[in-house]
């Protein structure tokens, strides 16, 4: 069982280290801070998406996140340890066989349309999330073995499972499982995407389409996370989120005092403010979930061929990219997890760069060197998709795979890079149209394998997005991830898992690349921001404007 209790400090929270800031004093030693003063508003500048729906329900991606944490709270959080810590709940216990939960809540909370929370608004929040008609992508599959929401009384709702879910808190522990007002959710899909209602510390006040989204505070917030540094309402009278994709553009507004934050920094960028003594600080986090990684599309003709799948893993020196091109903000990675995750696996050697294995490996597969450097085989070229979203990947990332491309092509692979728009790649995944792809994919917890690598996430959730991008049916391995997911045994599920990462890097479906970060710059007169770790997402609840 969890019981809520309430972190101290922001320095507390940032000691383990998954959570670095720059300095936040003066060189000089002056100490910033003092008293938070109420009011102003913070304008934060986004390189991801802007959301095509504010409901984090519909769909589920990160543009969703970082727009709804704002508005919408979660059962759960995480702390930077990976332990769960209630929100809007008080505690949550799984039955010993595993077949109900049990979750009491928090009193006393109103939604900011004055609906009260109690168990019938987890009930109705489950069921809208599971009702094929919301679109839901990464909370239909989160909850997909709740079979229904019992309300025992008001402030007590139990769970019944089609099987057991180790992980639900866990998932609970997510904006897009986020709780909402059962009044608003009667409302048409068009109006709630355009204005959620939640118990969070800001309401959304108006959605200038292509520009930003401007939210005002909740003047009667009372329901503050336990990894919160304060209670009560938020300190900043406004919030603004303003759409900028272009990175040397957020970066010039914030040097300029446009805006007073950024996210998706270059590493460059990063590394000048956290090596200088000047007024930009730096916030890096590391998303829980699975790493960034290249997924290799075994259903294609190209990678069908595990011989062929080793070789391009190979072919790629991804260490030295890594270390060139991000500046010391993050390290090339062997896991398949990220590192703030519990039981991630490091598999050394497993992609060392080879050229003369990788040649090998595809002289054995059959594919010969044609006149103009590219392989073929039964009159097919060697050929790889990877359609790039340029929302989710940064300009750093585009030159690791540009690089991955250069290299490829050394042992005969033409590899076509494809950038697009958030919507347009989302539809290219959905179609299986890509041989390799990175695709983000958040969840705090290793059960985020099971999403991502069991056979079920081939078939799509009612979004249309498919989680297993591998295009693998394995049923040991999904067996291997099914009782992982069950079990409440720590040891037992660590086992697991370390086996089933294994069988998926034997496989060669998979190439890790490093941590899924959030990246952070700020202006010295920001005080309070931190990144809650439900999904490390930049949090303005405890954050005000130091003038």
């Amino acid at each position: 069982m969890f019981t809520r209790r309430r972190s101290s400090t922001l320095a507390a929270l940032m000691a383990t280290g998954l959570v670095l800031a720059a300095c936040s004093s003066d060189e000089g030693g002056e100490e910033r801070g003092g008293e938070p003063v109420s009011g102003g508003t913070l304008t934060f500048a986004t390189g991801d998406a802007e959301p095509t729906c504010l409901d984090p329900h519909v769909g589920g991606n990160m543009p969703q996140q970082i727009a709804g944490i704002n508005v919408t709270e979660s059962l759960f959080t995480m702390t930077e340890e990976g332990e769960v810590e209630p929100w809007l709940a008080e505690s949550g216990e799984m039955s010993e066989d595993g077949m109900t939960w049990t979750i009491k809540l928090r009193e006393g909370v109103e939604f900011t349309d004055g609906t009260p929370f109690n168990a019938e608004a987890v009930k109705v929040n489950v069921e809208h999330l599971q009702d094929p008609a919301t679109e839901s992508s990464t909370g239909y599959l989160a909850l997909e073995h709740v079979e229904s929401v019992e309300v025992a009384d008001e402030h007590t709702a139990i769970l019944h499972m089609s099987e057991p879910d180790a992980a639900l808190q866990e998932s609970f522990a997510q904006t897009w499982l986020a709780m909402e007002s059962p009044a608003a959710l009667e409302r048409s899909m068009e109006e709630n995407c355009e204005s959620p209602v939640g118990t969070g510390p800001f309401v959304v006040e108006q959605w200038n389409r292509q520009h930003s989204i401007v939210y005002s505070r909740n003047e009667n917030y009372t329901s503050a996370p336990a990894t919160a540094t304060h209670d009560g309402p938020a300190y900043l009278e406004k919030l603004e989120i303003r759409f900028m994709p272009d990175a040397s553009s957020r970066y010039a507004a914030l040097q300029a005092g446009e805006v007073d934050v950024i996210d998706s920094a270059q590493p460059d960028t990063i590394s000048q403010a956290e090596k200088s003594d000047g007024p930009v600080q730096a916030l890096l986090g590391v998303r829980s979930g699975a790493s960034t990684r290249l997924e290799l599309n075994t259903g294609g003709n190209t990678f069908s061929d595990p011989l062929v799948r080793q070789a391009f893993m190979h072919a790629s020196d991804i260490e030295t990219g890594v270390e060139n091109l991000f500046f010391g903000t993050v390290d090339r990675t062997t896991s398949l997890l990220a590192s703030s995750t519990p039981y991630g696996i490091t598999h050394d050697g497993e992609f060392d760069y080879d050229v003369d294995l990788a040649n090998e490996l595809l002289d054995e597969a059959g594919w010969e060197m044609g006149t103009d450097g590219v392989r073929t085989k039964d009159g097919e070229r060697l050929t790889v998709r990877i359609p790039v979203s340029t929302n989710q990947s940064i300009p750093a990332e585009q030159s690791l795979l540009e690089q991955i491309q250069a290299q490829a092509a050394e042992v005969g692979f033409e590899v076509t890079i494809e950038p697009m728009d958030l919507a347009s790649w989302y539809a290219a995944a959905g179609a299986w149209e890509f041989d390799a792809i990175t695709a983000p994919y958040g969840k705090s917890s290793p059960d985020v394998l099971r999403i991502i690598f069991h056979s079920d996430g081939i078939e799509p959730a009612p979004s249309g997005y498919h989680a297993n991008n591998i295009n693998v049916s394995d049923p040991e391995l999904d067996d291997l991830l099914t009782r992982a997911n069950q079990t409440s045994d720590k040891k037992e599920r660590e086992e697991l898992y370390a086996q089933a990462q294994q069988m998926i890097v034997d496989g060669a479906y998979v190439m890790p690349l490093y941590d899924w970060q959030t990246r952070v710059l700020y202006n010295e007169n920001v005080e309070g921001l931190r990144l809650e770790t439900n999904l490390s997402t930049p949090w303005f609840g405890d954050a005000w404007i130091n003038n």
